[in-house]
């Protein structure tokens, strides 16, 4: 088992390696090993029989592998008491102070139907969203032109925008898979994007004599370089030099509005959006600030060693940003040193973090309870990112002993576990933007070695095409193996039994994932 342990960990090594921004010959080398080690290891594993094949896999059983809820969480058993059974509550305890003779078994009765109802109502609700889930009908497109890992993408109206390793920032019409505007200039890898807000966007547009309806992306990148990109005219408006590497970024929509800029030395700067000057600067993290997401007038940091900072920002001209919390890797149990990449996605009083684990982590930012979510069975699964839209949870997996790759859903606020997304060959994810029509369906974009665009499709049952589908692919349960639906895949358009059109007007080039 030692072997195991050591391919096991060098695998986990590479896979980090494989999406850092630059790479050392020495580093490309030990890339180059992956295949040779993957063999040995699989070698490895079908040689080991009986209960030593348990050891990769977290949990013990076939019911503990499939379990689908979030674990040591005192928190989430008071969050799930109905109001109603806290209003009897205190009356009982009213009545039994002013009449002896209470009835409390009525009252004690009623608590427990009360429940009962809140449960059942509540178990109805999640049973019609995963079987809900477990029908949706997704078609995939690959948006092909970047040369190297696509590190971050955003949604902007029919826009998707992502930033490469290559250096550029790429800006795709959606419902015709195009690519629009090659926008390069920086001269390092792109790290992070991040869209300001409509009424911010016009309050800059006014500035520059542009449209009002100009909208504005802002891009990160390991030159130490934020530019803000207009995207009808493809052209930077403005560069600001941050003198550290940008690693993470985002928009602070308060007041005048700010820029977040985290650093490759572990700062959190503050640029003001009307005047683009530095307005604070403070040493946050040990090591590298791998993301940063804004809630309101909170700001999330996290870093590379595994701390997660809560910021307020009070619109002050100079240090808007006030630390309210700072919980450091002993507290959230992630730890990895300058390697590490912590990604985060805030909801309310939670935080959901990834951290390259098989397990999502979620931190409760006012106490520093962690709870723990599995996302993968095996230890060799990890998560590089997570994203919250419309009800749900989705959390990438990628195995570094085989290279699978899905996208593991779950409701919320319960973290139960819905349905898993995969095909073969799918890439590993390593960012996630999602947006709805108008309509309600969902539109996300991934991306990683591959940027694709999902297009959630009407589930109306009048539809035939996906009855003539030339192959069918199981879509399994990445942490416990059983198969649970099946995607039927279309490589060209055809019109449905009522001679329906597309909505796009588009044909041809949307190939079909179909859950069932």
């Amino acid at each position: 088992m030692g072997e195991v342990r050591k391919l096991q960990k060098k695998l986990r090594q590479i896979g980090n390696l494989e999406i850092k921004i630059s790479l050392s010959p020495e580093e490309k080398y030990k890339i180059s090993r992956k295949a040779e080690l993957r063999s040995r290891l699989a070698e490895l594993q079908l040689q080991l029989s009986g209960p030593q094949q348990t050891l990769g896999i977290v949990g013990d059983g076939n019911k503990e592998k499939m379990k689908r809820q979030v674990e040591d969480a005192p928190e989430t058993l008071s969050s799930q008491t109905p109001p109603a059974s806290k209003i009897l509550k205190g009356e009982a305890e009213s009545k039994a102070a002013g009449t002896q003779g209470a009835d409390e078994s009525t009252l004690l009765i009623a608590q427990i139907i009360s429940l009962f109802l809140f449960f059942f109502f509540a178990e109805t609700e999640f049973s019609s969203l995963k079987a809900s889930w477990e029908k949706a009908r997704f078609r995939l497109r690959l948006l092909e032109g970047h040369n190297d890992i696509v590190t971050s993408v955003v949604a902007v109206d029919n826009l998707v925008v992502s930033g490469s390793r290559d250096t550029t920032v790429k800006v795709w019409h959606v419902p015709t898979a195009t690519e629009q505007k090659n926008l390069g200039g920086h001269t390092g890898g792109v790290t992070c994007l991040s869209a300001p807000p409509p009424e911010y966007c016009r309050r800059l547009a006014r500035s520059l004599s542009l449209s009002d309806k100009e909208r504005f992306i802002l891009s990160g990148s390991a030159d130490c370089n934020v530019k803000i990109w207009a995207l009808s005219i493809g052209q930077c408006v403005k560069s600001i030099y941050t003198f550290n590497a940008v690693t993470a970024l985002s928009f602070a929509p308060e007041g005048d509005g700010y820029i977040i800029t985290g650093s490759d030395g572990g700062k959190v700067q503050a640029w003001s959006w009307h005047t683009f000057q530095n307005c604070q600067s403070v040493k946050a993290h040990e090591e590298a600030v791998t993301s940063i997401q804004s809630q309101g007038p909170l700001v999330f940091s996290g870093s590379a060693e595994g701390g997660v900072s809560v910021w307020e920002n009070r619109r002050w001209e100079r240090d808007p940003l006030q630390l309210l919390h700072h919980w450091s890797s002993p507290v959230t149990g992630l730890s990895g040193g300058p390697e590490g990449r912590l990604t985060l996605s805030p909801r309310g009083d939670r935080v959901v973090l990834a951290y390259g684990r098989a397990s999502i982590k979620i931190l409760h930012w006012r106490t520093g309870v962690i709870s723990r979510l599995t996302n993968h069975s095996s230890i060799t699964g990890v998560t590089d990112c997570v994203h919250q839209t419309g009800g749900i949870l989705i959390g990438s997996c990628y195995d570094l002993a085989n290279g699978e790759s899905s996208l593991n859903l779950f409701s919320l606020p319960q973290c139960r576990y819905l349905a898993s997304l995969t095909w073969p060959d799918a890439p590993r994810i390593l960012c996630f933007a999602a947006w709805t029509t108008g309509s309600g369906d969902h539109r996300w974009v991934t991306g990683g070695r591959d940027l694709v665009v999902w297009e959630q499709l009407p589930s109306s049952g009048k539809n035939g095409w996906w009855k003539r589908t030339p192959s069918c692919l199981c879509l399994e349960d990445t942490r416990g193996g059983k198969s649970l639906m099946r995607a039927f895949w279309v490589p060209d358009y055809e019109d449905n039994e009522d001679g329906g059109a597309e909505e796009d007007g588009s044909r041809g080039s949307w190939p079909r994932c179909v859950l069932q």
